[in-house]
């Protein structure tokens, strides 16, 4: 189970979430009243996505010995409230000698991501109040 704590005091919007072993600031535009100290909640969520179709990539490439140099990854994200809908556009540059069946199937593999399988089924959330 994945464990992250997030802490915010009276300066506004600068949140430190950590883990057991790493620490990252989030924080909002300067635009609604942030310093843009880190990212903003929105660009975290596409910063996941990201990082995870990247590393899957990368380990799927390798287990494979395919000639992967490099994996770029640009991800979007925008909510439509009045829709209740949100949309994630990913595009995927793969740099390598690769032909275009390897290709093909790190497509598929990148839609098999952990990240992008959590994003694409239900999710629930709880939520208490602790003392």
């Amino acid at each position: 189970m994945e464990k992250v704590h997030a802490q915010i005091g009276k300066e506004l919007y600068k949140t430190t979430i950590q883990t057991t072993t790493n620490t990252l600031i989030t924080d909002e535009p300067i635009e609604v009243g942030g310093k843009d100290l880190g990212f903003n909640p929105k660009e975290l969520l596409a910063a996941a996505l990201a990082a995870c179709t990247s590393a899957t990539l990368r380990m799927y490439a390798d287990r494979k010995a395919w000639d992967l140099a490099e994996v770029k990854v640009a991800v979007t994200f925008e909510r439509d409230a009045t829709a209740n809908k949100s949309f994630f556009n990913r595009k995927i540059e793969l740099i390598g000698n690769l032909d275009e069946e390897q290709k093909a199937r790190l497509l598929v593999i990148a839609n098999s991501c952990p990240v992008h399988k959590i994003l694409t089924n239900p999710i629930e959330i709880s939520t208490e109040l602790t003392s």
